[in-house]
């Protein structure tokens, strides 16, 4: 509720209100929509209290993998701004503490100090829920064991780090093969593990189609990760003391000292479901345009626990990226300030990398597209990332979905080595555009021979897509 207070200067009395935010979460979301609406508004203005359960704030989920595989030394160096930043720019910052209850009739929130174990209600005018994901653990005996690991936030990566350097065995089971998934493999691999991953679907990474998936299938084996498709955990087996000594699935049993999940995750939005604030088909929060929950006008979400709307196939998904966390967070904090932002979606865009092979996709795949209940067509490409008689020269794949009659471009997916997977940039902006790819080919993209061959592998791909559309009319 507004608090009132008085200032005195040239012999006025000037009475101004002040308006409390209570943020739920103190990573990109929280921080920047806590810090975009410091910018607009003083602490006079806008009182500002975040709640975070954790031991850190403002850090990137996405470098972890990187820090546990010694690409990144310092956990330091994922942290963007510390707890003392913020507070130094009067925002009330409280480490360590959960919410556990949103009343929203009272316009107020329960927390629980962690560590003092006491807990106190908060009233809030403005309420932003920015409560991220959590790493999917399957119900299955044994899943809690010690070192089993999933792996969100810097508390998590820190322990499997701990686990890691006091275990004396050298075999790994990475669960899931998608992003997190072939990223902890890599960092396995660099720490120099025995690794097994063991996934539920055909190929590795779901996100793109089986044949894209089973190139990257063929590149692990090469680089001595063990990739069991079509295999499902089913237990974690401990020895006396409680600790991982192996796994099983339905056909057989695998030694392990170390079990990294990498299932995915899921919006964490008990909260919020409890309130009876709206969720969507993936169970994340439901906003509009200016990342306000649905039906409410003073409480705001954004990050890894809302959906967004997919701009190709209309529909709602849920994407957990920093890259629109940190977005979220920006919009909300402007218009709390009283400002103006609006999120209007995404393309579905995302890379990653195991060892040097480069994986990237933007739009729908086949799937996305029959769900969507469109027709297209699809082409495959091999290329290379610069003139061929350059040195270096890696070579990659590229596959294209276009929308039959239309031509409208509909999904990108890359696989290759060094120089692939920021081209598919290209595509996102096409996507986003809604070109079609026939248009694409005209795009005049930068071409010398280090980068790219004189045709860029995007623009052979449209291409080829353009012709099969005409085909196809």
């Amino acid at each position: 509720m507004p608090r009132y207070g008085a200032s005195i200067a040239m012999r006025r009395t000037v009475v101004f209100m002040t308006e409390r935010l209570v943020i739920i979460g103190g990573d990109a979301t929280g921080m920047s929509a806590a810090s975009q609406a410091r910018r607009m508004k003083t602490a006079q203005e806008l009182e500002i209290i975040v709640f975070e359960r954790g031991h850190f704030t403002s850090f990137s989920a996405c470098g972890i993998p990187y820090w546990v595989g010694g690409d990144v030394q310092q956990r330091e160096e994922l942290i963007a701004r510390t707890p003392e930043e913020h507070r130094a720019r009067d925002i009330d910052l409280r480490l360590r503490t959960e919410v556990l209850e949103i009343d929203v009739p009272g316009r107020r929130v329960r927390a629980r100090d962690l560590e003092a174990g006491t807990e106190t209600w908060t009233e809030y005018d403005k309420l932003v829920i920015a409560t991220g994901a959590t790493p999917i653990r399957p119900p299955i005996p044994g899943i809690d064991a010690k070192g089993v690991h999933g792996v969100q936030t810097l508390d998590d990566g820190q322990a499997l780090i701990e686990t890691l350097q006091s275990t004396a065995g050298r075999r790994a089971i990475v669960v899931g093969a998608g992003y997190i998934g072939v990223e902890m493999a890599e960092a396995l691999i660099n720490r120099g593990y025995d690794v097994t991953m063991i996934n539920r679907g055909t190929q590795p990474m779901a996100t793109l189609d089986p044949d894209m998936g089973a190139l990257i299938r063929k590149a692990m084996d090469g680089m001595g990760i063990r990739v069991l498709c079509d295999a499902e955990l089913t237990a974690v087996l401990t020895d006396d003391a409680g600790r991982v000594r192996g796994v099983t699935t339905a056909d057989a049993e695998f030694l392990a000292d170390v079990v990294v999940l990498g299932i995915g995750v899921r919006p964490a939005t008990e909260l919020a479901r409890a309130a009876g604030l709206p969720l969507g088909q993936h169970d994340g929060l439901l906003t509009d345009l200016a990342m306000r929950v649905r039906g409410y006008e003073n409480i705001w979400a954004g990050g890894d626990c809302v959906e967004v709307l997919d701009l190709v196939s209309g529909t709602e998904r849920h994407i957990a990226l920093g890259t629109h966390a940190n977005k979220h967070g920006q919009i909300i904090g402007a218009n709390i300030g009283g400002g103006y932002g609006t999120f209007p979606g995404v393309v579905g865009t995302a890379v990653s990398k195991v060892c040097d092979l480069e994986v990237a996709r933007t739009g729908l795949r086949e799937k996305d597209a029959r769900a969507a209940g469109l027709q297209f067509v699809t082409v495959t490409i091999e290329s290379t990332s610069r003139s061929g008689y350059f040195p270096g020269t890696a070579s990659m794949t590229v596959k294209m979905l276009a929308e039959r009659r239309t031509g409208r471009l509909l999904g990108v997916q890359l696989v290759g080595r060094e120089g692939a997977a920021k081209r598919i940039d290209i595509a996102a902006v096409a996507l986003t555009a809604r070109m079609t790819v026939e248009q694409m080919i005209a795009l005049d993209l930068g071409y010398a021979p280090p980068f790219s061959p004189v045709w860029d592998p995007i623009l052979v791909a449209a291409r080829k897509a353009a012709l099969a559309v005409e085909r196809d009319r």
